[in-house]
């Protein structure tokens, strides 16, 4: 199965009180949104599987790619990476899935599918890290398949 990881691109700052699920992309956001998604759209099969916060950043960021994508609560910035896992339907799922949330989630994920002992791996805004699960000798692998960001398209 391959895991394709994109955090938002570059959204409003938060500031107290406002709606965090109502922040926006800046124009930065949006040209760093357009950019992965012209790269991934190159790069995802058909029929991926595209599942995507309920945050308007998030619909945004995914909106640029010009798939269709479902909404998930689960993905949504509180979400645990137990929520996660079991969303991708680990460890039997099969076929690429994409999902486009937030950090530190999406990081957590990232840390815990590569089997490292942290949970502080960082995934840039904008940036996709893309994992695939595989077996290879009976033992469960993930292989790191690229990671790319914005700022380097």
């Amino acid at each position: 199965m391959d895991i394709v990881l994109w955090r938002h691109a570059q959204a409003q700052d938060w500031t107290p009180g406002c709606d965090d699920m109502a922040r926006r992309l800046v124009t930065r956001g949006e040209k760093q949104a357009a950019r992965m998604a012209s790269w991934l759209d190159r790069q995802l099969p058909e029929g991926s599987r595209i599942l995507v916060s309920p945050s308007v950043r998030t619909e945004q960021t995914a909106v640029a790619l010009g798939r269709k994508f479902k909404f998930c609560p689960e993905l949504k910035p509180e979400a645990s990476v137990s929520e996660l896992v079991k969303l991708l339907g680990l460890p039997t799922a099969k076929g690429t899935t994409l999902l486009v949330g937030h950090q530190p989630q999406l990081g957590q994920l990232a840390s815990e599918l590569m089997g490292w002992p942290t949970t502080d791996c960082v995934i840039k805004k904008g940036a996709v890290w893309w994992l695939r699960k595989r077996e290879r000798d009976g033992v469960i692998q993930t292989v790191v398949v690229t990671v790319q960001s914005p700022d380097f398209l």
